[in-house]
Parts: C-alpha cells; sequence; structure tokens
C-alpha cells in the first residue's frame, strides 16, 4: 500500500507497532514457562499484563481517530521474536543461562518500543491529536519502566549465571 499522506503515515505506524504488540505478547506467553528466576518470572507476567493493555490502548487510540484497529504486519518485530526464539533453542547449559538469554530478548523488545511510541508521540503531537498522545504516552512510560527493571535485574542475573557455571566472582565497586 503506498502511503500518501502524513495521516496515513501516522496510522501505518500505528498499525505497526499494534501488531509487534500482539507479536510480542505472544512471544512472552511461549517464553514464561521456560523462565525459572523468579525476577524474570515476575518481569514476564507484569510485561504480559502491561502489553495486554498497550493492545487495548492501542484500540482506543484508532477509535480516536475513527479507524478500524488494523494490524500492519512488523517486520522488526518479527525479527526480534525470531531471534529470541532461536536464541533460546541455542542456549544449553544451565537455567540461570536461559533466564539470562529471555531477559535479554525481553529489553530488545521494550527498546524497540519505546523507539517506536516515541515517534508516534511526536507526529500525534505535530498533528494536535491531544488525546492520542496521552495514551502513546502512557504506553511509553510502562515500556520505559519495564526496560529500566530489566536493566536493573541483569547484574542479578549474570551473577546467577556464573555461579552457576562456577564462573562467579563477588561484585566489587
Amino acid at each position: 500500500m503506498a502511503i500518501k499522506s502524513l495521516q496515513e503515515k501516522f496510522l501505518h505506524g500505528l498499525g505497526d507497532i499494534y501488531d509487534a504488540e500482539h507479536q510480542f505478547l505472544e512471544a512472552q506467553q511461549e517464553m514464561l514457562p521456560e523462565a525459572t528466576s523468579p525476577t524474570v518470572i515476575s518481569l514476564l507476567e507484569t510485561h504480559i499484563a502491561q502489553t495486554e493493555e498497550h493492545i487495548t490502548t492501542l484500540e482506543e487510540v484508532f477509535n480516536l481517530l475513527d479507524e478500524t484497529a488494523e494490524r500492519v504486519k512488523c517486520a522488526g518485530a518479527a525479527g526480534i521474536v525470531t531471534e529470541g526464539q532461536k536464541t533460546l533453542k541455542e542456549v544449553s547449559g544451565t537455567p540461570q543461562l536461559v533466564d539470562l538469554a529471555i531477559s535479554g530478548s525481553c529489553g530488545k523488545v521494550e527498546h524497540y518500543e519505546i523507539a517506536n511510541y516515541r515517534m508516534l508521540i511526536t507526529g500525534a503531537e505535530q498533528m494536535g491529536q491531544t488525546e492520542v498522545v496521552q495514551l502513546l504516552t502512557r504506553n511509553l512510560k510502562q515500556e520505559e519502566q519495564t526496560a529500566k527493571l530489566i536493566e536493573q535485574s541483569a547484574p542479578e542475573l549474570f551473577q546467577q549465571a556464573m555461579k552457576a557455571e562456577g564462573t562467579g566472582r563477588t561484585a566489587s565497586a
């Protein structure tokens, strides 16, 4: 489909993140049974619930714009999901290593979503869509918070994986 106007470009981006959120939801649901770390399980469960909310929020945005919520195939999300699935298949060894792989995949998802929401918000601001900005900003803030939690949990997950491999060291300044 040829994009011939700013509105069409915005709707395409909206449909793209709508599809991405669906793809990421499915991937997280597939990863959850593989996780063993209480931290990773909690992060996944929280993000699954947030992703469901994000999908609903995006549907509200489409409604505000008098449009039908429509998924536009997001190749970027598909690539991130495929990479995460491939990594999980390749990881052998300890459950701690699997948890670290899941966490890393989730971090990539968050930053992809953050970049998309920031661009959509900028577009909505420029087009004077105040209510749309508010809804998309709500999703963005959750994505940023989740990314921060994933990043904060990384040292602990690395330490657990290192300890399980017998290569652990004590954390020092």
